[in-house]
């Protein structure tokens, strides 16, 4: 509801915080005496937030003007499933099955912009439900409409489509701009899901939606500078770097692979009872390339037992690989618990020839590698 300011003898001034209607007729201020005092059959002087109506007003509209284009853009199937208008941003919930294209998007914000820019009025008429569903009116579901219904008419629209030559028409007892014009400008913010088969369209209009495409703007002229390139190239450029950081990293991860593995000659592995047995203790590798260099190593020794362990923020990720000859003699699960468990970590899994595991301390990685190294040496 509205606020504003409440003025009466005595030096009385009462902020309205909010207004409701009750029973019919009977409307109720909620707010605060922030001086004198208000007794009942005094005289008083109620005066609106104007600045802040206008702003309600203008989202309120630009709802109705949202929810045209979101039927002509995405088909009549689109139902309205809830909505909110404040006086700094809207809200619009619809029924739709799927997400709301970025292209749709535009087409929508399009169609809401060329109603504005047309600055047509905005119509309200007492009717009767019937002869305003007849005229075109689009009803809620599942709302009470009394004897007497209020059709509000705006924009218009070459196309025939809902509401005849007109682009809005819905029953609404709502609060509205005059004209279209007087919404100002409107930009879709955000689009998401809610519940299953219901999306999120959220919105600004006015100076609120000009201040944020300011904003986008200023912070595509920053990225700009930082690339050197022009706003219209940016996109380019950035994937540019992307697909340059992502050969950097292959190349990174080809030269941790070959620092790891020795250069693949297989040297270095212990004889444990007949049973070569590799492991590396390795600081900063991501844990998803363990596995890789797990299968590395196992293709060097042909037959044997490989364990890595690398530390990254003080964590430790931890992998262990069986040749597929091992198998039926040795886990790798088995043996990269027993590692997790002097990481102070619990479980670990994977398949027999290659298993996982971590835990949150990295300072025991080397007790870890002699775990599991002790584990193979107990089960000869």
């Amino acid at each position: 509801g509205d606020r504003g300011t409440i003025y009466g003898p005595r030096s009385m001034r009462f902020t309205v915080t909010g207004a409701e209607k009750h029973l019919g007729d009977l409307y109720v201020h909620r707010g605060r005496v922030e001086s004198g005092s208000l007794s009942v059959g005094d005289d008083v002087e109620l005066v609106i937030d104007g600045e802040r109506r206008s702003r309600l007003r203008a989202n309120h509209s630009a709802t109705h003007l949202l929810h045209a284009a979101l039927r002509r853009t995405l088909g009549k199937n689109v139902t309205q499933k809830g909505s909110m208008v404040a006086p700094d941003r809207l809200r619009f919930d619809i029924s739709h099955p799927k997400a709301v294209t970025a292209d749709e998007i535009s087409v929508i914000e399009a169609q809401v912009n060329q109603q504005i820019r047309a600055n047509t009025a905005i119509l309200t008429r007492l009717m009767e439900p019937d002869a305003a569903v007849e005229a075109g009116a689009m009803a809620l579901f599942g709302e009470k409409y009394g004897d007497e219904v209020r059709m509000v008419t705006m924009g218009e629209w070459e196309e025939d489509g809902d509401g005849g030559n007109n682009f809005s028409v819905e029953l609404c007892g709502g609060t509205h701009s005059r004209r279209t014009g007087d919404i100002g400008f409107f930009k879709v913010v955000s689009e998401s899901a809610v519940a299953a088969g219901v999306r999120r369209i959220e919105g600004l209009s006015g100076a609120a939606a000009e201040a944020y495409c300011a904003a986008r703007q200023a912070a595509l002229l920053d990225a700009a500078a930082l690339l050197k390139a022009p706003p219209a190239e940016v996109a380019a450029r950035v994937a540019e770097l992307i697909d340059e950081r992502r050969k950097l990293e292959r190349r990174l991860a080809d030269s941790r692979r070959r620092a790891v593995t020795g250069g693949g000659n297989g040297e270095g592995a212990k004889d444990l009872g007949g049973v070569k047995f590799t492991s590396r203790l390795l600081d900063g590798i991501p844990a998803k390339e363990l596995k890789g260099l797990a299968d590395d190593l196992k293709a060097q020794m042909g037959s044997g037992i490989t364990a890595l362990v690398s530390v990254n923020e003080g964590k430790a990720s931890l992998v262990v690989g069986v040749t597929e000859d091992l198998t039926e003699r040795f886990s790798a699960v088995d043996l990269v618990r027993a590692g997790a468990a002097a990481l102070g970590g619990k479980g670990g899994g994977g398949r027999p020839d290659m298993a996982q595991a971590g835990g949150p301390d990295g300072a025991k990685a080397a007790a870890a590698l002699a775990a599991i190294e002790q584990s193979l040496t107990g089960a000869h």
